[in-house]
Order: structure tokens, then sequence, then C-alpha cells
């Protein structure tokens, strides 16, 4: 068996695991979301970074968008792609709440002339004014 594969069932410190699938962005934001007890493993909160997840732990994190509920299917090896990533866990997550679309910005579109002109709506004001001589 290689060495630097883990074996399946073997546990993982939960920082690296939520780093290596993809939760956070790194390791040092794994760890302050862990102390600010947003990450509960099997209903207890947990507050170190050196605690261990082992495949069948459900990890519940609390980001500031939505709420996550996955399921340890395996330890990560490293932080490779999308792909890989999301074979470490299943996510049982409700789906997010439905946003309202005026409080977006997607949608926000200004009328035409309203605001500071264009510069082609500069020229023709400037042609305009010096018509007027």
């Amino acid at each position: 068996m290689n060495d630097k594969q883990p074996l399946i069932g073997t546990p993982q410190r939960i920082d690296k695991w939520l780093f290596f699938a993809r939760i956070t962005k790194s390791r040092t934001l794994a760890q302050s979301e862990i102390s600010s007890g947003h990450v509960t493993v099997n209903g207890q909160k947990i507050r170190q970074p050196s605690a261990v997840v082992r495949p069948g732990d459900r990890v519940e994190i609390k980001l500031h968008h939505r709420d996550l509920i996955l399921i340890v299917q395996k330890p990560g090896e490293r932080r490779g792609p999308y792909e890989e990533a999301k074979l470490l866990y299943d996510d049982i997550s409700p789906p997010p709440e439905p946003r309202d679309p005026f409080l977006s910005g997607a949608n926000a579109q200004r009328e035409p002339g309203a605001g500071r002109p264009t510069k082609r709506d500069r020229r023709l004001l400037d042609r305009l004014m010096d018509s007027d001589d």
C-alpha cells in the first residue's frame, strides 16, 4: 500500500478536512471558523482545530450566507479540484432560502439620462452649447 494515501476510515484533523473539501479557502480560515464555534461534529460544538473527523461523521458549518450539513465520506489527500473535493462528503443541506430579487443589485438599472453623462452625451451637450453663440 502507498504510504501517501490515507486509509479509508482513518481520522483527519477537521481544519485540514474543511480545507481539502473546499469548504474554506485556507486552513487558517477553517481554524477561525472552528474557534468561533461555527462548526459542530455529530451535534457537538468543536472549538479545537485539532479535533478529528472520521467517515460517517456529520459536520454542520454555519457560513455567513448559508448553513451546510455534510456527511464525511473519506479523508482528504490534498486540496484538489472541485470534482475531487466533492467526493469527500455528501451534502444533505436544505436548499437555500429564496432571495428577494429586489434586494440584489443584479436587476438594478439606471433610467436613460439619469446619473453622470457619458462621453457621447457630453459631446452632444458641448455641440449644443457651441451652436447657441
